[in-house]
């Protein structure tokens, strides 16, 4: 085997994503290559005005099943995986007129796209690619004497290489054929994924997934780690989203962009959503975004500095000004109006994304978290609560304004590092604790931040005077819910279940508290 660069004689061309397919066989053609091709490749080949030869011409045996079977022939397969150095192979090519394959371009058949689409059962099976995935790994196998294009972007390249050196050379074969095998690995686990859902099996005995690369990324969590970004299903979010302007994203801006938009997208009216190393620091929902900002700034307006910000609507001038007055990484929202983009414009370093929709929180799916030596895999937390399936524990009854505030606190929990304690006031978040390893440590964390806020806003009273409480799990004693009351709050969230649900109930009622439960707990790690 030599690192000369070889030349190309013989092209297999089948594609299902026709895009600059016609450019690049004519230009194999002006190089003398001889075109082999199926179907409607072929056709559109021919009507391009080029000499092409069908693979049933080659075989000498013609598709049959419908086009289920059209290249799985020993013509086409003897002519991509026949090593060129060595005389046994090329004799058995001679021997039964089998003639080398040095270029194969395949892509599959939509697949993917037919499932998202949300197509029925049998237009999904008839859209599994059998030969192309065949046609695929024998070339990629063959590597050091074919070159194996399975994407649009590879046709240029190759392109490129056979100008610049007459032929492709070794390391670009290798490249390309790891490329192949890695879009046949992520083209059959797409497949696995779809029936173990069509068979409502939630944890098959093998899972694999696959992504596709957005870039890489300058480090990690920290600069001696390296870093890529990959998109995986689809689903709207950071990873589906238009980066309109500003520096290139890190992985903590990704990680924590992530995590405000899925909590922005918990809510229906105005909302906006402050994060700081992956907590929520501000939450509000108002009339509109400009008034949500406001009063998400205000519960936390030190942490809020060097945030990431998501809207869950297209964000206008009035927001954009507010949001740009402080020194913000990141601005995440379905869309932008033209002033909104002029007003960011002028803070350049700012990244602006602008993601088309919001991810949807009841939407199934798994979610992965890597271990030593393995995995563990959830369904995503799509649970949600709302004003009727509460249920009322104390003597007192929530008011109405005081069950509003308790939905939208428990929400806000969900998204919060547990040990979670959220402080909330009209429909805003007044004082956060996360991540503490004592549940009533956060609580005295988000009311001692509520004090600071106050300050600073030059109120007299803490912000969580007259608020609400959520906690994400039950308060395993009652000293939890004792330093919520004494920081103000009138009345309370949480899920019930623990063994001293009595003693925090007596509590509550002893201090005048309404108490509801979720029965549902939403610890976030």
């Amino acid at each position: 085997m030599t690192d000369a660069p070889l030349p190309v004689r013989r092209a297999l061309i089948s594609v299902s994503d026709k895009t600059g397919i016609v450019p690049f066989a004519t230009f194999l053609a002006g190089l003398g290559v001889e075109l082999v091709s199926t179907g409607g490749t072929a056709r559109a080949l021919r009507e391009a005005g080029l000499a092409v030869r069908d693979v049933a011409e080659l075989s000498g045996f013609p598709e049959i099943l419908d086009g289920r079977v059209k290249t799985l022939v020993p013509q086409v397969h003897g002519g991509l995986l026949a090593r060129r150095d060595d005389p046994h192979h090329m004799a058995a090519l001679s021997a039964h007129g089998i003639g080398p394959i040095d270029l194969l371009a395949v892509n599959l058949y939509p697949f993917e796209a037919t499932v998202a689409e949300g197509r029925g059962f049998d237009d999904c099976v008839e859209n599994i690619d059998i030969g192309g995935p065949a046609l695929i790994r024998a070339a990629a196998k063959n590597h050091d004497f074919v070159a194996v294009l399975t994407a649009p972007a590879h046709l240029a390249e190759v392109r490129q290489a056979l100008m610049q050196h007459g032929g492709t050379t070794l390391a670009l074969r290798r490249r390309l054929a790891a490329e192949a095998y890695a879009r046949t690995a992520a083209y059959d686990a797409a497949i696995a994924r779809w029936f173990s859902s069509a068979n409502e099996v939630a944890f098959p005995p093998r899972v694999a997934f696959a992504g596709s690369l957005v870039q890489t990324l300058r480090y990690g969590e920290n600069p001696h780690q390296a870093a890529a970004f990959y998109r995986t299903d689809g689903r709207a979010g950071v990873a589906t989203a238009e980066q309109v302007q500003g520096k290139e994203l890190s992985y903590n801006n990704i990680a924590d962009t992530d995590a405000a938009y899925e909590c922005v997208s918990e809510f229906d009216a105005p909302a906006i959503v402050i994060v700081k190393h992956a907590n929520p620091c501000g939450v509000a929902v108002a009339g509109t975004l400009a008034e949500a900002w406001d009063a998400a700034l205000r519960c936390d307006p030190v942490s809020a500095f060097g945030g990431i910000v998501a809207a869950n609507r297209a964000l206008d001038e009035a927001a954009a000004e507010k949001i740009a007055a402080i020194f913000t990484e990141v601005v995440i929202a379905p869309d932008a109006t033209a002033a909104a983009r002029a007003v960011f414009a002028r803070k350049k370093n700012l990244r602006l994304l602008l993601a088309g929709a919001l991810p949807d929180p009841a939407q199934p799916g798994l979610a992965y978290r890597s271990v030593s030596g393995g995995f563990l895999a959830q369904t995503r937390d799509a649970g949600r609560v709302d004003a009727a399936s509460l249920r009322v524990v104390t003597k007192r009854a929530p008011t109405e304004a005081e069950l509003a505030d308790l939905v939208f606190a428990f929400r806000v929990a969900k998204h919060v590092k547990s040990n979670a304690i959220v402080y909330a006031k009209n429909r805003a978040t007044v004082g956060i604790g996360a991540g503490q390893m004592s549940r009533v440590d956060s609580a005295r964390i988000a009311a001692w931040k509520s004090a600071e806020a106050a300050k600073a806003a030059g109120l007299a009273e803490p912000l969580a005077k007259g608020s609400v409480v959520a906690s994400d799990a039950f308060f395993p004693f009652a000293d939890g819910l004792i330093s919520a009351a004494e920081a103000g709050a009138t009345a309370v969230i949480q899920p019930g279940g623990s063994m001293r649900d009595a003693e925090v109930i007596t509590a509550a009622d002893e201090r005048g508290l309404a108490m509801v439960f979720t029965s549902m707990r939403h610890f976030r790690h």
